[in-house]
């Protein structure tokens, strides 16, 4: 799971559900080139924290990748002329970086490195938008029938996810990877009910203290001569997630969500956990005993109920003589 904004999924419900980019407004080629790194980039970050975990003190890695992430993600900010936040939004800020950045990333690192493989990790965290329409719904806003669908289909394919051999054999790690995104829902939730500033301001206030956050944890729990100790493969893998992972891959998909459709911007969710399963197993060679290859069609049915459902169900109700249409399922 990489640091998809966590602000930008309420914007998500509130663009075009349809696969059609914004016409004419950019080539193809630059659609396909911000696909490809969202597509590719994010799909390799689990396997990326592997590696930078074989050597690194899990705490300080994603602490240190978080705030210096925010302080660069600041600087651009301030460049592209956005104010700084108010103390409420700071405050708020703190919040969602707690629950996502630290909270959610942090989980994932226990996951992990308690056994859970990062195509296994990939694909748990897929389950993120379920828990995002469970808040939605408990908070008192409209949620499609569509969407309860996709919440069954999700939580029926989470269930067969822990049956996967890396669950059976960690509790610890099992339970980490199923606490993650349900910690990031909540701060993705927390995230459209709060006051916060631009979408580059909120990542940069939001990375910035969740990461430091981190690093005062870090300090207290986890020695920093781990972090001399630590392999050049293994620094070279945070680099790419601090790179690559965050500033990058982040940038192009919010360059997708304002110049292409949600649609297609969020199909990230059907391409990460395929990338990543293949590069586990291929690079990694992480073992699978199957089980997922069940789970993986149900959550993939379940996002698009979720992500799609009132499109396809107005698309088919315009199909339908006049007379015979009927309300969309939620209303």
């Amino acid at each position: 799971m990489v640091a998809v904004g966590s602000k930008f999924y309420g914007r998500l419900n509130k663009m075009p559900t349809n696969i059609q980019s914004v016409p004419g407004k950019h080539s193809v080629a630059s659609v396909l080139t911000a696909l490809l790194l969202v597509y590719i980039v994010w799909g390799t970050t689990y396997f990326a924290i592997g590696v930078a975990l074989q050597s690194m003190p899990a705490l300080w890695m994603n602490g240190l990748r978080f705030t210096l992430a925010g302080v660069l993600m600041l600087a651009w900010a301030l460049w592209r002329g956005e104010h700084l936040p108010t103390a409420r939004q700071w405050r708020n800020a703190g919040l969602v970086g707690g629950l996502m950045v630290f909270g959610a990333m942090t989980l994932v690192m226990v996951a992990q490195s308690h056994g859970i493989g990062s195509g296994l990790m990939a694909t748990v965290v897929t389950t993120m938008p379920m828990w995002l329409a469970l808040w939605t719904r408990m908070g008192g806003e409209r949620v499609p029938l569509t969407s309860w669908i996709g919440l069954g289909l999700g939580f029926a394919g989470a269930a067969l996810l822990s049956l996967e051999g890396d669950f059976s054999a960690s509790w610890i790690g099992a339970a980490a990877a199923f606490a993650a995104p349900l910690c990031w829902s909540l701060g993705s939730y927390a995230s459209r009910r709060l006051d916060l500033p631009g979408p580059a301001m909120a990542s940069a206030a939001e990375w910035l203290l969740g990461g430091a956050l981190g690093l005062v944890v870090a300090a207290w729990w986890e020695p920093a001569t781990g972090l001399f100790h630590a392999s050049a493969l293994s620094w070279l893998a945070w680099g790419y997630l601090l790179v690559f992972g965050t500033l990058v891959a982040l940038n192009a998909y919010l360059w997708l969500l304002q110049n292409t459709s949600a649609a297609l911007a969020g199909s990230y969710s059907f391409v990460n956990p395929a990338v990543a399963l293949l590069v586990g197993a291929g690079i990694g060679h992480e073992s699978l005993n199957g089980w997922v290859f069940v789970a993986l069609p149900l959550i993939a049915a379940a996002l698009g109920m979720i992500l799609y459902g009132p499109a396809v169900v107005r698309g088919l109700q315009s199909l339908l003589p006049t007379g015979r249409r009927v309300a969309e399922p939620g209303r």
